[in-house]
């Protein structure tokens, strides 16, 4: 366990690239599974998740080379088991996404309870609709769950109750190793959820209404092996902007799409961010922030809810009140209240909106990083406080950022990763 020790004030500047996009990471390395000729997925993040998904594969049977580099090879000629790992899928919410192909190939999955953020308050039922529409059966389970499609899976009509990224990445999964068509409406269309489209293509599977909410699959009778590149973590890219404008900074940030982009620039746009867009480059400028009155996380191509936490920091450092609004999660705002104690202007209206007031001047203090993104943003907000901060198990942070404390000195940030003795 390791915190991370940061003393604020220094201004980011130079050229960060961008690794590939964590959450299409983790389900393109599930539909691997699927065939038994060798994938290959390029542009890879090297990131805690994707070594703990790679560990989950193996102990499926799956051979994966080039861990540790960018460029990951995986080969599954038979699974072994039915149900991986219980350890490691406690620590990845993402675990769930083997379900579908575990089913399909084996007819049986017995996963215990997944990890990750907000373990306690995220549900998988969403998943478990799509899957019985498919024709699995939900068994009894004394923990976890356990599902069996003794005779596989059947290709369905289904609406998704909810627009769930993960939940339908699960129906797609599934749905590309069932018998027959399947329709699959009020689907999610965040771009990491095109990219699980354009695999399964690949692989065989006919796909209509790619990037929108109404998904048709059309499975062949066998699915081959594919080839795919990542697009940048445009999360990744808006998170290091947020950094470098919230201590005066300028950077070049590389590697991610303007598409993608652009639900979060026009937001910082309307804050006064001065910056420059295009495929592959984003160029922050030290820039006067401002206020905006009112801030909603929405669906894609809505204001995404993993960078709100990111946005609100940036919010301490502009002129004027913003009303942030988090329908979507809880405990993010809640995580941001500890902005407090560093001398931010916060009122929690209740679990899911927070007022933030700037510009204030943050000060030094220990922090607790609960989940990936608010605990970025709460090292954002350390390198903006005058004085020295300590982010507890920066391990968490670095789940989902590579290479942090070597990323931020490059750029000028004065930090130090310190091991915390073992009780």
């Amino acid at each position: 366990m390791a915190d991370l020790v940061i003393r604020g004030g220094r201004r980011l500047s130079g050229r960060v690239d961008i690794e590939g996009n964590k959450n299409a990471a983790l389900p393109l390395l599930v539909a691997c599974l699927l065939t038994d000729q060798p994938c290959e997925i390029r542009n890879v993040p090297q990131i805690r998740d994707v070594t703990v998904m790679i560990r989950l594969l193996r102990s499926l049977g799956a051979t994966v080379e080039g861990e540790g580099t960018s460029t990951l090879r995986v080969s599954c000629q038979s699974i072994t088991t039915e149900e991986p790992d219980p350890a490691l899928v406690g620590r990845l919410r993402g675990s769930v996404l083997l379900l579908g192909p575990l089913l399909g190939r084996t007819g049986r999955a017995r996963l215990a309870p997944p990890g990750g953020d907000f373990a306690n308050r995220r549900t998988i039922s969403t998943h478990l609709q799509a899957l019985v529409a498919l024709g699995a059966t939900v068994a009894a389970s004394d923990a976890g769950h356990f599902l069996e499609a003794p005779h596989g899976l059947t290709g369905a009509s289904m609406y998704l109750l909810e627009a769930s990224v993960t939940g339908t990445e699960t129906a797609l999964l599934a749905a590309a190793c069932a018998k027959g068509t399947t329709e699959i409406r009020h689907a999610a269309c965040e771009p990491h959820v095109v990219e699980v489209c354009e695999l399964l293509a690949k692989m065989g599977v006919e796909i209509a209404g790619i990037g929108t909410s109404t998904l048709t699959l059309r499975p062949p009778k066998t699915l081959g092996g594919a080839t795919h590149t990542l697009r940048g973590d445009y999360i990744e890219a808006a998170s290091w902007a947020v950094a470098a404008a919230v201590t005066g900074g300028d950077l070049d940030v590389r590697g991610v799409l303007a598409v993608d982009m652009e639900p979060i620039t026009a937001v910082l746009a309307q804050m006064g961010l001065d910056f420059d867009l295009s495929d592959g480059h984003f160029v922050i400028r030290s820039s006067e922030l401002h206020a905006v009155r009112r801030l909603t996380t929405n669906l894609w191509p809505g204001f995404p809810s993993d960078i709100v936490s990111l946005v609100t920091v940036l919010g301490t450092q502009a002129h004027g009140k913003t009303l942030v609004h988090d329908w979507m999660y809880e405990l993010r705002l809640f995580a941001l209240e500890q902005l407090s104690a560093m001398h931010a202007d916060l009122f929690l209206c209740d679990p899911h909106r927070i007022i933030v007031t700037g510009k204030t001047q943050l000060r030094g203090r220990t922090l607790d990083s609960r989940d990936i993104r608010s605990g970025m943003a709460l090292v954002a907000a350390a390198l903006a406080a005058d004085g020295e901060s300590r982010v507890l198990e920066i391990e968490t942070v670095e789940r989902g950022y590579a290479n942090l404390v070597e990323r931020l000195t490059s750029l000028g940030a004065d930090v130090e990763r310190v091991e915390r003795p073992v009780s």
